[in-house]
């Protein structure tokens, strides 16, 4: 009897350590984001304003890798991904850059948004793939910035 009311006791002292181990999702995310670092891309969680014309709605927040630009006078711009393959503008006008358009055909699926300021280029994904996705999101990055 003293043997069962010891191993229930342990069994409630330690079953807490169980939810602390994290689930195969959030491993798979977090190696992921090692991977993102190892290839020389930041990561970071981005709330974001969606446009509600979007035909999906993004996580909010939404992971955000990104990475610096080159250059004295780098173009601003922004384009979301409403449909895959096609790349809108705020104004949904569909996206008639050539170069854009050959580095964005790499891009996944589940990429919602790729932007570029004066200081960096985003990209916003919903982390859904291998290191191979992850691999063709930095070389697009990379040509970009």
């Amino acid at each position: 009897m003293t043997v069962w009311i010891v191993v229930s006791i342990l069994l409630v002292v330690l079953s807490p350590l169980a939810w602390l181990r994290p689930s195969r999702v959030q491993s798979g995310r977090m190696a992921l984001r090692m991977e993102a670092r190892r290839l020389g891309l930041a990561m970071q969680l981005a709330p974001q304003e969606w446009p509600h014309w979007l035909g999906q709605q993004p996580p909010n927040p939404c992971a955000q890798y990104h990475r610096p630009r080159r250059g004295k006078e780098p173009a601003a711009w922004s384009y979301w991904q409403t449909a895959p393959g096609v790349w809108v503008n705020q104004w949904r006008e569909v996206c008639q850059d050539e170069a854009l358009l050959n580095h964005f055909e790499k891009l996944p699926a589940n990429v919602y948004k790729v932007e570029a300021d004066r200081q960096m280029i985003a990209l916003y994904w919903g982390e859904k793939g291998e290191a191979t996705v992850l691999q063709d999101i930095a070389s697009t990055l990379k040509a970009l910035a």
